[in-house]
C-alpha cells in the first residue's frame, strides 16, 4: 500500500516523552477526520506502545525510540514504535494478559490494550537488539466527506 503522508519522531526513552507522542499521533491522525472515539483509541494504543518501550526496553538506562506515523492510501493509519533495547525473549508470553517484566506497579495489559484498540498488531523482537511494534487502524470515511 502506498504511503500518502508520514512523520518520523525520534526521542530518548524518558517517561516525560510519552504524553508528547500520544498527542502527536492524535494530531497526525486528525487529517483522516477520525471520530473522538477513534482519536482516543489511537492515543491509548500509542501510549501503551511507547510506555512499553520506555519501561521494558531500557530498564536501567536511556535509549533511543523511534515512532513512525503513516497514512496509507486506504484511509488507514499505521504506527510503528521501534527500540534498540533488551528485546523480548518470548513474544507469545509477553502478549499474555497480566504478564509483565516491569514489577508490581505494571499491569501486564499493554499488548492486550493495543490489540483491542487497533485493527492490527504485530510484534517483532530480537533479544538484545530491540523490538518493533506495528499497529494499524482503518479510519472510516464519514458520509459527505
Amino acid at each position: 500500500m502506498k504511503v500518502e503522508n508520514q512523520v518520523i519522531l525520534e526521542f530518548p526513552s524518558r517517561s516525560a516523552n510519552e504524553g508528547f507522542l500520544r498527542t502527536a499521533a492524535a494530531c497526525f491522525a486528525a487529517q483522516l477526520d477520525p471520530t473522538l472515539e477513534e482519536v482516543n483509541d489511537i492515543k491509548t494504543a500509542v501510549s501503551e506502545a511507547v510506555t512499553n518501550a520506555i519501561v521494558h526496553a531500557y530498564p536501567d538506562t536511556l535509549g533511543k525510540i523511534v515512532v513512525k506515523l503513516r497514512i496509507r492510501e486506504d484511509h488507514a493509519l499505521e504506527i510503528v514504535v521501534k527500540d534498540w533495547g533488551v528485546g523480548i525473549e518470548d513474544i507469545a508470553q509477553a502478549r499474555t494478559p497480566l504478564f509483565t517484566t516491569g514489577g508490581e506497579e505494571r499491569s501486564g495489559m499493554g499488548f492486550t490494550i493495543m490489540e483491542s484498540f487497533m485493527d492490527t498488531l504485530k510484534v517483532r523482537s530480537v533479544p538484545g537488539k530491540g523490538t518493533t511494534v506495528t499497529m494499524g487502524r482503518k479510519i472510516a470515511r464519514r458520509a459527505g466527506r
